[in-house]
């Protein structure tokens, strides 16, 4: 079973350990292939995963989106987050399933005033029933692959496991775009990300967090766990298991638990604070150098719990996936024969001069009809 461990920080004081638990579900991806509508949704959207999540990385204008006198709206996708968790909103408190996404800054929720049919489909928060919330009166706009999402801001208590952040900023979401947020397993997101990125104005919620002084250190870290229960593939006598909703790990608000890891851990620079953005020495596939050496700064890297996919400039990846062996298809997935899984080279990633190797069992994903790379 495969565990993953990530510890981020900023500079800051506190007062106590906070626990949030994790559950590990199906991705919006994998709900949209289990209905067979995935095809159609890809070809309807075209997304390219790295370029939209990551645009504002990029230095031309054209990556970047304009609106109702805002300056820049960025890119993002959450169609294959997989791990979610709970928060509450207001007095009494109102509860939302969530992404804890280091890809991006905002925390918001849908708004009982939300018109689109995704709203429907999850909790939204009605701001007429809490005795502390405070209107705003601002707007904003994310831009997601499948169009806008717009909403008000506010100001409410906001609670995260134990700890109670006082007059948080948060947006109601009053239009929530496309499909795919219809099937999404989550209600919302709350951003992890440095206040650089946001969208909206007001202090992130980790900075609240440090601010208000209820943490220890200013640190969090998250444990993620698979969590499975066991289903068929199209490979003839290999089953695999595909997450249920049982614990998927721990997001840690204040500290960070040793039991969880092995030590020493590998402390990383943030090279660009905005996304968690470290420097990526270079991709090995089976030992020999592949990607990123041939330049001294080596790549940058983003550290994304919003996602379960590794990313990269196309051309890589595509270079990559052809190390491997994987076919492409027509919407921009790679499929590999399930028998060949156990032969597939290592894939190792050096960052701050330490290996971190993935075996093909790590780096392949096995759907309900096939298994992509």
């Amino acid at each position: 079973m495969r565990t993953s461990l990530i510890l981020l920080a900023c500079v800051g004081f506190a007062q106590s350990l906070v626990r949030v638990p994790l559950s590990h579900l199906p991705s919006v991806r994998s709900r949209l292939r289990a209905a067979n509508q995935l095809d159609e949704f890809l070809r309807e959207h075209q997304p390219d995963f790295f370029s939209r999540r990551y645009a504002h990385c990029y230095p031309a204008a054209q990556h970047y989106l304009h609106m109702g006198g805002r300056s820049k709206e960025r890119l993002f996708n959450f169609m294959d987050a997989q791990f979610f968790g709970q928060i509450s909103l207001g007095k009494p408190e109102q509860n939302f399933t969530v992404v804890f996404d280091t890809g991006s800054t905002d925390l918001w929720v849908p708004s009982s005033y939300c018109v689109s049919q995704a709203c429907a489909m999850h909790n939204k928060f009605k701001a007429f029933e809490s005795s502390t919330y405070a209107h705003d009166g601002r707007v904003f706009g994310i831009h997601y692959g499948s169009g806008h999402l717009l909403g008000v801001m506010a100001r409410e208590e906001l609670k995260v496991g134990s700890v109670t952040v006082q007059n948080q900023v948060f947006g109601e979401a009053v239009y929530e775009p496309g499909f795919a947020f219809v099937l999404a397993q989550f209600d919302g997101v709350l951003g992890l990300g440095f206040p650089q990125l946001a969208e909206e104005l007001g202090s992130p919620v980790f900075d609240s967090m440090i601010a208000q002084g209820v943490l220890d250190e200013p640190i969090f870290s998250f444990y993620l766990r698979k969590t499975s229960t066991l289903i068929s593939t199209v490979c003839p006598h290999i089953y695999y298991r595909i997450n249920g909703s049982g614990f998927g790990g721990e997001l840690l608000f204040g500290g960070m638990d040793e039991t969880r890891f092995v030590s020493p851990i590998n402390w990383i620079p943030v090279t660009q604070k905005g996304y968690w953005q470290i420097r990526l020495d270079a991709v090995k596939v089976q030992g020999a150098l592949s990607f990123c050496y041939r330049s001294t700064k080596g790549c940058q890297a983003i550290v994304d719990t919003g996602t379960s996919l590794i990313g990269g400039p196309a051309r890589d990846v595509l270079l990559l996936q052809q190390f491997i062996g994987a076919t492409p298809t027509a919407v921009g997935e790679y499929l590999i024969d399930c028998v060949r899984i156990s032969s597939l080279p290592v894939v190792s990633f050096l960052i701050n001069n330490v290996e971190y190797p993935l075996t093909g069992e790590q780096y392949i994903r096995r759907s309900m009809a096939m298994t992509m790379s």
